[in-house]
């Protein structure tokens, strides 16, 4: 049994309020947590995918915390070494086969150096091809152990032929490694798509695995990542501490990246990324950078993004949001499709549901989610309504101690 949902509401958001201050500045004085306090800290430390880091970095001395976060980084490093033994045979397929790949995100931040194995959990590994080597890489991968899951419209998801979904808090060392194969590097933003595969392509390409062309183009792609999960509200604070690290290597040459002059437009979904970096991770953010950026961002969005805290943008806001990201909007036009898409969904949109109700563990057996699109919204009218992965975390929290 779930204790009161205001409860947890309340506990979720003071948890990840005080991880995140505690991952930035690390070495505050122990929180004076009542046991469903750490037990939600916990459930938060795993959703926002920081318990390895915080185990490095925090030294607060409660026994059942220590030994969550010390068990969390052990799993996260000995997966590791299936991921990096995975990308090493991707490499050398591709290699052989004359495709030219580029590891994105997390393979590319270990292959820099910004984390150490053990510290940083990777979900999937996450791979960019040509349109035109998107079959051939298909085929490596299946030759590899693959087969395709689905595909959305950001990519197509590959999963291992053997192996089963690991239940449970947080990271586990034998959970399947999935592969998201890209072929661009896009976000909806609610509705117009923002594309920046140009900028994250190398120009001069090699078989294998190749690296993102600069730290600016990374940098580009975190942003853009980190844009799309808030406004879809399932930002994590493994995002914003990817970002405020690898800032600290960035030159003023790097930043101007963000700028494509090919397309002469403003990075203007980057500022509410930088900006709740910039809130947490003291002086990780040039204040040239956010001044530049500001006048080409929407109002409202603007306005929100100066005060907007961790909690509100993430799986940690308990209740299920309406109309998550119209604030993003960038005309009148394009926000009322945002209101429409959300009464009739697209058949898009359906299927991308009914593929997650499929493959996501967390969805399993919640009768809410296979509720008539109908009864979901008389349901959001009378009342608010628990997030699925949130209740999944908690629950998986509550069992764990």
């Amino acid at each position: 049994m779930l204790p009161p949902l205001k409860l947890v509401k309340a506990g979720l958001r003071r948890t990840t309020e005080t991880l995140a201050c505690e991952l930035a500045r690390p070495g505050s004085t122990a929180p004076d947590w009542n046991e469903l306090e750490w037990r939600l800290a916990s459930a938060a430390a795993a959703a926002h995918g920081v318990a390895p880091l915080l185990c490095g970095y925090s030294t607060w001395q409660n026994m059942a915390w220590r030994r969550f976060l010390a068990n969390q980084r052990e799993h996260v490093e000995q997966r590791h070494q299936r991921i990096a033994e995975l990308l090493r045979r991707i490499d050398a397929e591709a290699r052989s086969a004359g495709v030219a790949i580029v590891a994105l995100k997390g393979s590319a931040l270990h292959a820099i150096g910004l984390y150490a194995p053990g510290e940083r959990p990777m979900a999937d590994i996450d791979l960019l091809v040509r349109e035109s080597d998107a079959e051939r890489t298909g085929k490596l991968l299946q030759a590899l152990g693959y087969v395709e899951s689905f595909t959305q419209w950001k990519h197509r998801t590959f999963k291992p032929a053997a192996g089963e979904t690991v239940t449970g808090l947080g990271e586990h060392r034998d959970t399947p490694i999935n592969i998201e194969l890209h072929t661009r590097i896009q976000e909806r933003l609610p509705i117009s798509t923002v594309d920046i595969t140009e900028r994250i392509y190398p120009s001069q390409p090699v078989p294998g695995l190749n690296p993102y062309p600069s730290n600016g183009a990374l940098m580009s792609h975190l942003l853009l990542h980190a844009a799309g999960n808030i406004c879809g509200r399932s930002l994590r604070l493994l995002h914003l501490n990817d970002i405020s690290l690898l800032a600290t290597r960035m030159l003023a040459s790097d930043w101007e990246v963000l700028w494509n002059e090919r397309s002469g437009e403003s990075p203007w979904w980057a500022l509410p990324p930088l900006r709740m970096v910039a809130r947490y991770y003291d002086n990780a953010v040039p204040s040239a950078v956010l001044d530049r950026i500001e006048p080409n961002c929407p109002v409202l969005l603007r306005a929100l993004s100066r005060r907007q805290m961790l909690t509100q943008v993430s799986c940690s806001a308990l209740w299920l949001n309406a109309l998550p990201g119209i604030e993003w909007s960038r005309s009148v036009s394009e926000a009322g499709r945002c209101v429409r898409n959300r009464i009739r969904p697209t058949e898009e949109a359906k299927q991308e549901r009914a593929d997650m109700v499929r493959t996501q563990v967390w969805l399993q057996g919640q009768s809410w989610v296979t509720l008539r699109h109908g009864r979901r919204i008389l349901t959001w009218l009378t009342g608010p309504v628990p997030r699925m992965d949130t209740l999944y975390v908690v629950r998986a929290a509550l069992e764990h101690f």
